[in-house]
């Protein structure tokens, strides 16, 4: 079973693409030069997070930069980036245990005035820096100036030890499984399916299955943090970055620089607090999709559930000569409404799908899916699951999530179904046990962190900004909000956000707490 949604990554919008503001405050952050030599960090990773001093064999560790090389499900980079390999612990407990690899990019920065590394997370969890980052630099073109832009498989992630939990064919097999079952069959197949993907993904990490927590990614950071030599971590973390981010604040509050946080994760809702969130904030978005049309959003939300239900008993052809069944064609609504770019190509496949040819539906769930021409998937759902399964503590039943269905459904006819018996099967029968109900992100003590909300988002709905600020704690969270539409609000089309922004990394300048673009 695929992962419908969950907390979603910058990916996901990548594959849909190959005005007034208030005043500001200066606030803290250096104006520059904010670097040690590397290794020499002020404090060990071990004496914050875990209470044990870090070997020198770590912290001292030299990291040799070297042309990056293609990968398994990207092209080689340009010129300008160089990759190399951290050496971190297996078991942040036992520092001085087995370690393995961590894959890093960088590209220096451009101007003389050098502030120090960004560290870049696109989100997921299970979203590949090595392969994002150099796509994502002409975004960031005004930050790469006086900043190396730095990011990395996160430990079970891409080339750090990925996790691929099945195979290809196996893959395309599961999308027959009915994620929303209606008779005592189709549960039963579905949750074997749930069962049988979390014993391929114990198969295939190992003893890494039970260390790519988020507070195991927060610890790499820091000690990346001594490696590259910098005091502090500056970091711009996106959609799940947003919780990594504040992990990261809470475990190091005095290793914080300037750090954006950006289409943010609500860090005070539990397993179906989250999927609730979701639901609601992907019905808004289409919504707004369809009163863009000229559609009543109750009538247009009615027709697709319509059509949705149609396709749940009769999955339509397509050009490619596969089915597009009910879990592939929620999907292919998704990815669009993460941009409101692509949504003219959500008109075009919905109307297609309404006249029987699934096949624009179909096109739009593979890229989500991260399914290529040939046939092969990418494995970011798989990272995603064994990591998100290892942070959270809650396992709904079957019997409960029955119980809940009648509210996801009130919520969106389309979306509260397939979120609603998500939160049943996603960790069901999962072979290690989560560790929080909620993370962890207090972070009294740290420099102020600008957390960016945008109140059209889908994935990550506008509210979380306000909680994550209000748990990073009174004079640390600072909310800046977009009225805008899609996942995420830097670098998508608002001036005030992007200066904003930039002002506050490059300079330090804090806008001012509720600071709104529109």
């Amino acid at each position: 079973m695929a992962g419908f949604v969950r907390k979603a990554a910058l990916g996901v919008a990548v594959a849909l693409l190959t005005a007034g503001c208030g005043g500001s405050t200066p606030a803290g952050g250096d104006k520059g030069g904010d670097t040690a030599a590397p290794g020499a960090g002020r404090a060990s990773t071990g004496s914050a997070a875990t209470g044990t001093a870090l070997p020198r064999s770590l912290t001292g560790q030299q990291l040799h930069w070297e042309r990056c090389r293609a990968g398994a499900d990207h092209p080689a980079p340009g010129d300008d980036w160089r990759c190399a390999t951290l050496q971190v612990p297996l078991d942040w407990s036992k520092p001085d245990g087995k370690t393995f690899g961590l894959a890093m990019i960088r590209s220096k920065a451009t101007g003389d005035d050098r502030i120090g590394s960004l560290l870049f997370n696109f989100g997921g969890p299970g979203g590949s820096g090595v392969s994002i980052m150099p796509s994502y630099a002409s975004t960031v073109s005004s930050l790469h100036r006086r900043y190396d832009l730095v990011s990395w498989d996160p430990r079970g992630v891409g080339a750090s030890r990925g996790v691929r939990c099945r195979s290809d064919k196996d893959i395309q097999a599961a999308e027959s499984i009915d994620v929303t079952p209606d008779t005592p069959a189709e549960e039963k197949a579905f949750l074997q399916d749930a069962a049988d993907f979390g014993k391929g993904c114990r198969k295939a990490a190992g003893d890494l299955m039970a260390h790519v927590s988020t507070t195991d990614t927060a610890r790499d950071m820091d000690l990346m943090r001594q490696v590259l030599g910098d005091r502090r971590t500056h970091y711009f973390g996106i959609s799940y970055g947003t919780e990594l981010g504040g992990v990261y604040a809470h475990l190091f509050p005095g290793h914080v620089g300037r750090m954006i946080l950006d289409a943010v994760v609500d860090p005070t809702a539990d397993t179906i607090g989250q999927a609730e969130n979701q639901t609601r904030g992907f019905q808004r978005a289409l919504d707004d999709y369809l009163k863009s049309t000229g559609q009543d959003p109750e009538r247009g939300t009615a027709k697709i559930a319509a059509l949705l239900k149609r396709i749940d008993g009769t999955p339509l052809p397509t050009y490619s000569g596969r089915k597009l069944t009910q879990n592939l064609a929620v999907t292919g609504i998704v990815l669009p409404l993460y941009s409101k770019s692509s949504w003219p190509r959500l008109t075009s496949a919905l109307r297609s799908a309404e006249k029987g040819d699934g096949s624009g539906l179909l096109e739009l769930a593979d890229g989500y899916n991260d399914r290529d021409a040939s046939g092969h998937y990418g494995t970011m759902t798989h990272s995603q699951r064994v990591i998100s399964c290892l942070d959270e503590k809650e396992r709904p039943t079957v019997e409960e999530t029955k119980k809940l269905l009648p509210t996801f459904e009130k919520l969106s006819p389309v979306f509260g179904p397939f979120l609603g018996w998500d939160t049943a099967g996603w960790c069901h029968d999962w072979p290690v046990a989560g560790q929080f109900d909620t993370p962890e992100v207090s972070a009294p003590g740290s420099a102020p962190i600008l957390v960016v909300g945008n109140t059209g988002d889908p994935a990550t709905p506008y509210e979380g900004a306000r909680r994550m600020a209000d748990e990073l704690g009174k004079g640390v969270g600072v909310v800046l909000t977009w009225k805008g539409e899609g996942h995420g609000a830097y670098g998508s089309g608002s001036d005030c956000v992007d200066t904003t922004v930039d002002a506050y990394l490059l300079n330090g300048t804090v806008p001012k707490d509720g600071k709104v673009c529109s």
